[in-house]
């Protein structure tokens, strides 16, 4: 089955994270993907590091599979040209500079959109579109309230995954395939407003709920949940055991491995019973969690049903695999980066071109798209 987005033309103006994220998601779905770099400095993500693989930035590798790179300045005459001449016959054009900079380059959605209608533009920022405010994935997490709900309670602490960037690169392709499935309907382009703050935000959900509706302010519970219990990390031998009992059913379940019958004292019945009780619960699943290895509970509780995990590390977690891998741009072995997040059919797990050189298809490019 040929890749979803096959044939469409997308013009990518975004480094760092958040629009390269989203380029790569939509070059795995099969777009073309013109990745629009400064002349011998590149995307900034290129210098970022250590570590560095061959002498490219590990990160630069992990957002930018299955692009195509040319290189053009935008500050000289030349440059811009090339590139208004590329968003006439683009499908898409993206962007993540400041706003208004777009606009002074010449580049604007206005200024697009009058050559090429059928154009959809996303920008990506910060605040959105009319704040013209920089913005890096912490300054958006901290203004979120998130940082206030991670860690124990002691300071606030940011996600360790750049959540920020990711959720609203996840959220500019969203945006850019409703904006196409309506283009097929009415021939008409769109603006795609993506703001990082706004991501953010969205994620609340429950926790926002809690305050808007019921008065209460949401709080740190570090790896436990405010309104499920027990829902979280405790200790066995060798290792951390998650236990995600989402329900009074798999607590019952939960009791019989265990070999208890806390599902009839009346401070465990009930999730919300559970929930008030949750320190002396905590006591009792703990003096039993941490006489038994990590493997063997994960064979007990899987076999009975019951959801439950390691906490992994990163390294274990990778170790899961699958993976995909692809040529290494410095000239050697292989790049493996993650899956994307989701399996179309018998579509293409993923992008097959790796990360490219600053400028390596530039003629190619040209000879494709314009001439």
């Amino acid at each position: 089955m040929s890749a979803p987005l096959a044939g469409i033309k997308v013009l990518d103006l975004t480094r760092v994270l958040a629009g390269p994220f989203a380029t790569m998601t939509l070059a795995d779905l099969g777009a073309d993907v013109v990745k629009v770099e400064r002349p011998e400095s590149g995307d900034d993500t290129r210098r970022f590091g250590p570590p560095f693989s061959q002498g490219v930035s590990t990160y630069f590798l992990s957002v930018n599979r299955g692009k195509r790179s040319i290189a053009l300045d935008l500050k000289s005459p030349e440059g811009l040209a090339t590139v208004r001449a590329l968003a006439r016959v683009a499908d898409v054009v993206i962007e993540n500079f400041r706003p208004g900079v777009m606009e002074r380059l010449g580049l604007g959605v206005e200024q697009l959109r009058s050559e090429n209608p059928r154009l959809v533009y996303c920008c990506i920022s910060a605040l959105g579109r009319d704040q013209p405010a920089a913005g890096y994935d912490i300054m958006v997490q901290g203004l979120s309230g998130i940082p206030s709900l991670t860690g124990d309670g002691t300071e606030p602490w940011k996600c360790g995954a750049s959540i920020a960037d990711l959720v609203s690169g996840m959220n500019a392709v969203q945006g850019i395939l409703a904006a196409l499935v309506r283009r097929d309907r009415t021939g008409k382009g769109a603006l795609v407003d993506v703001s990082m703050l706004d991501g953010q935000m969205a994620l609340l959900t429950y926790h926002a709920s809690a305050w808007l509706n019921a008065g209460v302010e949401p709080q740190a519970w570090g790896n436990q949940h405010a309104s499920i219990h027990p829902y979280g990390a405790y200790p066995t031998e060798t290792g951390w055991l998650i236990l995600a009992i989402g329900n009074d059913g798999l607590f019952e379940k939960l009791c019989e491995q265990l070999g208890v019958d806390w599902h009839l004292d009346p401070r465990f019945a009930r999730n919300e019973d559970r929930v008030r009780n949750r320190e002396a619960l905590d006591v009792l699943l703990t003096a039993i969690t941490e006489g038994r290895p990590l493997t063997a509970w994960l064979t007990v509780l899987s076999e009975a049903g019951i959801p439950s995990g390691p906490m992994n590390s990163v390294r274990e977690a990778l170790a899961q695999g699958p993976l995909l891998e692809h040529p290494h741009p410095g000239g050697k072995g292989k790049v493996r980066t993650c899956l994307p997040g989701f399996r179309l059919d018998d579509a293409p797990k993923g992008a097959e071109r790796g990360p490219p050189r600053i400028g390596e298809h530039g003629s190619a490019v040209l000879a494709d798209w314009i001439d």
